[in-house]
């Protein structure tokens, strides 16, 4: 690994930086920034880390329920993880799907190594009932609470309560509102169907409600 590369993925005050808004003057996509770093451009690398450090951060961050040693260490091992694919990539997919679902099975890794469990074992049984009744019956459920906008108050404040979501619901969110991930690649890095991954949506915004009535 080269310095600089080593340098990027170094965990030293990582919380405090992932809350800097990086200027990304790179006009490259993200595709072809992977690529140009798969052969051989260290810039390239630097611009893509810069790019999404924050997102991938906080996903790891409120999965750990604002633990930022464990973040700080999931963090690091993905982005070495990056590294490492580095010559093995190929542009399949969206570089944040590919990203993101490292990051997952990273964070699957963990939960399996420190508890001992599946990750998907947390699953709700009334969020597949809901989901296949929907399935069954050709409906398509509202999508309102999936593309509303949020400000970034109000964003904050949603972030700050997913400690109480259960583990599923609360990955569905992170996918959807930190890597930008569609229903469709979010079914697909899962393994569910997509009238599940917007149950689990539903289901976390739901929860989430309450912390958000003083800003209505």
């Amino acid at each position: 690994m080269s310095s600089s590369v080593a340098a990027s993925v170094t965990p030293v005050d990582t919380a405090r930086r992932m809350h800097a808004t990086p200027v990304d003057a790179d006009a490259r996509t993200d595709e072809t920034l992977m690529r140009g770093y798969r052969d051989g451009d260290g810039h390239a690398f630097e611009a893509l880390y810069a790019r999404h450090k924050g997102a991938t951060y906080r996903y790891f961050l409120r999965h750990a329920n604002g633990d930022r040693a464990t973040a700080d260490e999931l963090h690091q091992e993905l982005w070495l993880r990056v590294v490492r694919a580095r010559d093995r990539y190929e542009p399949e997919a969206r570089f944040s799907t590919w990203l993101f679902t490292l990051a997952r099975n990273r964070l699957i890794d963990h939960w399996r190594a420190r508890h001992g469990v599946a990750f998907a074992s947390f699953e709700d049984e009334a969020i597949v009932a809901q989901a296949e009744g929907e399935a069954a019956s050709g409906r398509e459920a509202d999508d309102e609470p999936l593309t509303a906008s949020m400000t970034a108050e109000r964003r904050q404040r949603l972030l700050g309560a997913l400690t109480d979501v259960p583990a599923l619901q609360r990955d569905a969110f992170l996918l959807h509102i930190e890597g930008g991930l569609s229903l469709d690649e979010i079914a697909a890095l899962t393994a569910a169907t997509r009238e599940t991954v917007k149950s689990r949506l539903r289901y976390a915004y739901r929860k989430l409600r309450a912390a958000l009535e003083d800003l209505q």
